[in-house]
């Protein structure tokens, strides 16, 4: 798997909604994710970050962002984004599934399309669940591709409640989010408990 995502490295960012090259895909993240997130400087971890789009963002927002990834020239790209952006973040090579990251250390969990590419979706949910502190928030942007990848937001929901008492799925259908029109199931699930 590693040398998979090693070797979309280089073009990763060539999809406008992992890139957020486009100024308005860009705001419409910002604009997305920013409301949901406890005031700066919270502490928050991207697992599966890829090349540290969301986290760049939410370091320029003021928050202390770690990030984990498997890829090891994700997190190079990764690196440079934020040289270039001027924030610091805090990356870490490692199995975003079961990431080596202190329990109890976060006040957000942040992974963008990561649960559907895991082993057992259960399994990480719970290892991404103890990374929370108290009162923390688990975010999640995920979805079900017309390919039959993924995980539908039901299932997602269902997978999350079996941990946390709270799970509010919100469609993600604008296409700005993603560089144009879509024609499979996008959503947000947020809980807050």
């Amino acid at each position: 798997m590693k040398e998979i995502w090693d070797a979309e490295a280089a073009s990763f960012d060539d999809q406008p909604d992992h890139g957020l090259r486009d100024p308005s895909t860009r705001a419409a993240w910002s604009d997305l994710l920013l409301p949901l997130m406890p005031t700066a400087p919270a502490t928050v971890v991207d697992l599966g970050c890829g090349t540290g789009s969301l986290a760049v963002l939410l370091a320029q927002a003021g928050y202390a962002v770690d990030g984990v990834d498997l890829s090891s020239r994700m997190l190079a790209v990764a690196k440079e984004k934020a040289e270039a952006a001027g924030v610091s973040l805090g990356l870490h090579e490692g199995d975003a599934s079961n990431p080596s990251c202190s329990p109890g250390a976060y006040d957000v969990v942040l992974a963008r399309h990561v649960l559907w590419a895991m082993p057992d979706p259960a399994a990480a949910l719970g290892s991404w669940v103890r990374l929370l502190k108290p009162g923390g928030r688990l975010v999640l942007v995920e979805g079900r591709w017309f390919t039959g990848a993924g995980v539908s937001a039901d299932e997602c929901e269902r997978l999350v409640r079996a941990r946390r008492e709270d799970a509010t799925v919100t469609p993600l259908d604008d296409p700005t989010l993603w560089g144009g029109p879509i024609e499979d199931e996008r959503y947000l699930l947020v809980s807050r408990t």
